[in-house]
């Protein structure tokens, strides 16, 4: 297996400058978000793209058709991709729900991993349907270069899960921009390397050159040894 993952989180909402809690509701790209996609779109023109998936939602469905256009592909909904439910937080402030829930607030603060605040989804929950998706993505494509566009929340915990970083600290330790670009590349299902991290220098450029797939600057796995081989 060969198989780069270009793993974008959809641009910005018109909710994204309020920071309001918008996991499962479906919120439409602002004027921003467009620009931020199509940016992003011209950086990766050049690179020669298998296929595109996408959470089914409005903002990451409209970003992945930005970004598939050039390349004359159509974009691929999968359910499993969408962004965490937050409940009955959707659309509040997170002052309002610290004002509101704080109990939960509490809660989701301590461990975001097993806690969910009522009628919404704790972060285990969104690994446990989005990364067989994901599993299936690779499955499909042995080789070459996919898109998967999806959101900031599902996108960390994913990371989290392929790079073996504790869960509980997904919110602590990772970050992800409007139409951010991640690259991760596989020589296998459980072997994945995160060649790229929140990258959104095409901002303000076309962006800077993508990175090759990894070589021998790692382990042995990387450098072209035979993965069946006993390191």
């Amino acid at each position: 297996m060969n198989t780069r993952i270009f793993l974008i989180r959809h641009g910005a909402t018109v909710l994204t400058a309020e920071d309001r809690f918008a996991g499962s509701i479906n919120v439409q790209l602002s004027d921003e978000g467009r620009g931020q996609a199509r940016r992003l779109a011209t950086r990766l023109a050049t690179e020669k793209i298998a296929a595109v998936y996408a959470s089914p939602l409005d903002r990451t469905m409209e970003t992945a058709r930005i970004l598939a256009t050039s390349h004359g592909l159509e974009v691929q909904p999968k359910d499993g991709l969408r962004e965490i439910s937050h409940g009955h937080w959707e659309q509040m402030t997170r002052l309002e729900v610290e004002a509101a829930y704080p109990e939960e607030a509490a809660s989701w603060e301590e461990d975001p991993y097993t806690f969910a605040p009522a009628g919404g989804e704790s972060g285990l929950a969104v690994t446990a349907r989005s990364l067989p998706v994901l599993m299936e993505i690779l499955q499909a494509h042995p080789s070459g270069n996919v898109v998967v566009v999806s959101h900031k929340a599902t996108i960390r915990l994913l990371l989290s899960s392929l790079l073996g970083f504790d869960p509980r600290r997904y919110r602590d330790n990772l970050d992800q921009s409007p139409a951010a670009l991640n690259i991760v590349d596989f020589k296998s299902p459980v072997r994945a390397r995160l060649t790229l991290f929140n990258d959104t220098s095409h901002y303000e450029t076309a962006g800077l050159a993508i990175p090759p797939f990894p070589g021998s600057r790692l382990s042995g796995w990387w450098g072209g040894v035979d993965p069946g081989r006993p390191m």
